[in-house]
């Protein structure tokens, strides 16, 4: 990936954080996802023990998880302490504090999708609702899913295509990063053999968003924390100039009166194998008989 591209950590955690009171309201097309997502596990004969929620936001993958696997762990975990709260405060304070027996208090970890701290194979289901996008090393970010899946787990995961946001890059320009680089489907296949996984599978939906203006492109993209976190954006404040041109530049998307903004979602499930027993050589030895 190019210096320029590389996501800045720092904001992202920051942007999610001031973000996490607005999130919900939304993060319309999030929702949509994570339901498409859990519709798609009823195909899947799996019955989890320990589930990882990476990049959990606020925590309603969480919740519909624990309620359909009722009797699991459920781990949520973001790089984002904000969103940890909102999660957290989806269940009653006294499960929180004193959980009934046999059940474990609701487990938040603040950490990087790309440095699980988990023990190895100590999960069943690892699920990532657009979260994975924010990694800058997608080869060690499913590496670590990898480890910390056991033998027959599976990773379930959705994230954004290469034509999410086109019409926002095509009328930004200019020599700086104004959109993030998304990769493409067929390179996250690649990326999930290379960590190990099985029976790969990927497919790809597309969804428009439509708005009146720009400003409400640009809102809606702030109230879900989802600024630009490239090394090579602009740094400082945009001026009225650029917000000029780029109103200009969008227009010509215009279609019926609304401007799209268009979203690849790429969705996709793999399995964790058994590891491969070495082959054991059986050796006969001859006696030699006397001359």
């Amino acid at each position: 990936m190019s210096d320029g591209y590389l996501i800045d950590k720092a904001r992202v955690r920051a942007s999610f954080d001031r973000a996490a009171g607005s999130y919900d309201a939304a993060a319309i097309l999030q929702r949509e996802v994570r339901e498409r997502m859990l519709q798609r596990l009823e195909l899947v004969k799996i019955t989890p023990g320990v589930i990882l929620d990476a990049g959990c936001g606020t925590g309603h993958a969480s919740v519909a998880l624990g309620k359909r696997y009722r009797g699991s762990d459920i781990i949520s975990l973001d790089i984002a302490i904000g969103m940890l709260q909102q999660t957290l405060a989806h269940y009653p304070w006294i499960k929180r504090v004193l959980p009934m027996p046999g059940q474990r208090r609701p487990a938040a970890l603040c950490a990087d999708i790309e440095q699980l701290p988990l023990k190895d194979a100590s999960v069943d289901l690892v699920w990532s609702n657009v979260a994975i996008q924010w990694c800058n090393d997608l080869d060690s970010a499913f590496a670590g899913m990898a480890r910390v899946l056991r033998p027959e787990g599976l990773l379930m995961f959705s994230t954004f295509g290469p034509d999410t946001l086109k019409e926002l890059r095509a009328a930004s320009g200019g020599d700086h990063v104004h959109v993030s680089r998304f990769i493409d489907m067929h390179d996250i296949g690649d990326a999930l053999v290379r960590a190990g996984f099985s029976d790969p599978v990927l497919d790809v939906e597309h969804f428009v968003l439509t708005y009146d203006d720009v400003l409400s492109v640009m809102r809606d993209l702030k109230a879900i924390g989802a600024h630009n976190a490239a090394t090579g954006r602009p740094r400082g404040l945009l001026g009225r100039g650029f917000l000029n041109r780029l109103t200009e530049a969008y227009e010509q998307f215009r279609h019926e009166g609304k401007l799209p903004a268009t979203y690849e979602v790429v969705y996709g499930h793999a399995w964790k194998p058994q590891p491969k027993q070495a082959g054991l050589a059986t050796v006969t030895v001859h006696p030699r008989r006397p001359r």
